[in-house]
């Protein structure tokens, strides 16, 4: 009977290790590839510490990432809120398995310190670091992350608010509305990144957990999307004013003025308006681009909202 040849120990050696070094070359030129694509610039944090952006920042790590300037008159306050707002509802991941990353455009103003004060201002949890560095570099992380805007030198209102979510040991990507709708971009940051389980003992988010998303008639919807990230109403003030009862203390024509334009009555001065911005530490609202029937839509909502909840108003 023919027997099968046996490969000599020596040879099956050789090519053990010709496998491994072929595996361990595929590993370094994954890794390689990675570190090309995102690059390995200096960046400084809000708190003046100076880290690298793959090595430090990126790798390993599931990242939700955007880019911000302090002085935006337009998208950044809103997008910065309702970060804010999902850091909240991400609760402990962020800093552990989560980390987020606001990178300025605008780096020549923006210092550490100014970051910092901005942080404050939106009260930025621990696992999110807003960073400045050298321009050449930002720009070069904004075209290497899917994140640059052709106009952002021309304009930098009006740069996209864009988050792109990732995880560089899986690469996985996906790049999301920074504006979104705060629940929604909680629970797509949370699947995408962490994944959701239909067995809660497993120590993840089950299923079960999940909560209905509940009142979303046109003004609730309005409200959740676009206000709820800097006001409650009833729940107390948050980055803006409590809005319970709002619509009873304001008149009603300069309410759905201030809703529709609120960088307007600002540039104009308004009494009213110049109050609120001291008051709130000199975050602006941002102009949402509403239209007449979402103003409505919102000013029955909080009329609502505060008939069936009646209280003292709190805030100005």
């Amino acid at each position: 009977m023919h027997q099968p040849r046996r490969t000599p120990p020596a040879i099956a050696l050789l090519l053990g290790a010709v496998l491994a070094a072929l595996l361990f070359a595929a590993s370094i030129e994954r890794r390689t590839e990675a570190a090309d694509r995102f690059p390995n610039v200096p960046l400084i944090t809000q708190d003046g510490r100076t880290v690298r952006f793959y090595d430090d920042l990126l790798k390993g790590k599931a990242v939700v990432i955007n880019m911000i300037y302090t002085s935006c008159k337009d998208r950044c306050p809103l997008e910065t809120a309702k970060l804010a707002q999902v850091q909240r509802l991400l609760a402990d991941h962020v800093g552990k398995d989560i980390f987020f990353y606001s990178i300025t455009i605008d780096p020549e103003f923006d210092s550490p310190e100014v970051l910092r004060a901005y942080a404050e201002k939106f009260h930025v949890g621990p696992g999110w670091l807003f960073l400045t560095g050298q321009r050449d570099d930002i720009t070069l992380l904004q075209k290497r992350l899917g994140l640059y805007s052709m106009t952002d030198a021309a304009n930098p209102d009006g740069h996209q608010p864009s988050l792109m979510i990732g995880n560089e040991g899986t690469g996985a990507w996906m790049l999301n509305s920074a504006v979104d709708n705060p629940r929604f971009l909680a629970t797509t940051i949370r699947n995408f990144l962490i994944g959701w389980t239909r067995d809660p003992a497993d120590g993840r988010r089950s299923y079960s957990t999940a909560a209905p998303i509940a009142g979303f008639g046109a003004g609730g919807y309005l409200f959740q999307s676009k206000c709820a990230a800097c006001h409650t109403i009833g729940g107390g003030d948050r980055i803006g004013p409590d809005l319970s009862g709002v619509t009873e203390r304001r008149d009603g024509r300069w309410l759905r003025r201030f809703i529709q334009r609120p960088d307007q009555l600002l540039a104009e001065r308004d009494p009213i308006a110049m109050a609120l911005h001291a008051q709130y530490n000199q975050v602006q609202m941002p102009n949402l681009r509403l239209g007449d029937a979402d103003v409505e839509a919102l000013v029955e909502y909080m009329t609502r909202q505060a008939n069936g909840k009646p209280g003292p108003a709190r805030g100005r």
